[in-house]
C-alpha cells in the first residue's frame, strides 16, 4: 500500500477515534481499562517488567492499568525520547499513582525523567491507530515501537483500543511487528500464536 494510502487510513481511523472517545460520558472512560482482564494476566508473568505508555486524549488509556500492574508487584517503565527524532527508549516508572517522576517529553507527553534508569520490558502495552482481529497493527507512523521490538525480540506487544479502532484488514509491511492481543472495552483478540 502506498504511503498516501497508509496516511489517509490513519487520518479517517483517527477521526473515527476522536468522534467515539468524544460520545463517551466521562463516567465510562473512568470505567473502561480499568483492571486487565484475567486472560490477558495470563500473557503478563510474575516478575516481568512492563512497559506501557502515556495516552493523548484520544488513545486507549493506560493509566489505570499501570496502578493494577504496580500494585500486582511488576516494575513498570515508560517510552523516553531525548529529543525529537531519536529512538524511543523505556525508562522506569516508579509511581504511577503521583506521577511525579515524569516530566513533558519532546513529543508533548509525559515521560520518566532523563536520569531515570534504563529498562528493558518483557510485555509492552502499544497505543495504536487500527487493529484487525488478527493482531495487526497500525501505529501513529513514526515506526517507534516497530523498531524498538525489532530490536527486542522475545517481547510479548499487547495492543489497548477502543472498539470502533477494528478494521476488516490492514496494509502489513515486512517491519510491522504483530500484536499478540489487543483488548478493547468488550472483548480480547487473542492470544496469537
Amino acid at each position: 500500500m502506498p504511503k498516501q494510502a497508509k496516511d489517509e487510513l490513519r487520518k479517517a481511523l483517527r477521526a473515527a477515534r476522536r468522534e467515539h472517545v468524544a460520545a463517551l460520558p466521562a463516567s465510562m472512560r473512568g470505567l473502561v481499562f480499568h483492571r486487565p482482564p484475567a486472560p490477558l494476566l495470563d500473557l503478563i508473568p510474575l516478575g516481568a517488567i512492563v512497559g506501557l505508555y502515556r495516552a493523548n486524549e484520544h488513545e486507549a488509556p493506560a493509566a489505570s492499568y499501570a496502578k493494577f500492574l504496580f500494585e500486582r508487584g511488576h516494575e513498570l517503565a515508560l517510552p523516553r525520547f531525548s529529543s525529537r527524532g531519536t529512538e524511543m527508549e523505556f525508562a522506569r516508572f516508579a509511581d504511577p499513582f503521583e506521577e511525579e517522576d515524569l516530566e513533558n517529553g519532546p513529543y508533548g507527553l509525559l515521560q520518566p525523567f532523563g536520569d531515570a534508569p534504563l529498562m528493558t520490558p518483557d510485555v509492552v502495552f502499544v497505543p495504536l491507530v487500527g487493529f484487525t482481529a488478527e493482531g495487526d497493527r497500525l501505529g501513529q507512523g513514526g515506526g517507534h515501537y516497530d523498531r524498538w521490538l525489532a530490536d527486542h525480540p522475545g517481547v510479548t506487544a499487547i495492543g489497548l483500543a477502543w472498539d470502533c479502532q477494528l478494521v476488516e484488514n490492514l496494509p502489513v509491511e515486512q517491519h510491522d511487528h504483530p500484536l499478540a492481543a489487543v483488548v478493547t472495552p468488550t472483548r480480547i483478540y487473542g492470544p496469537f500464536a
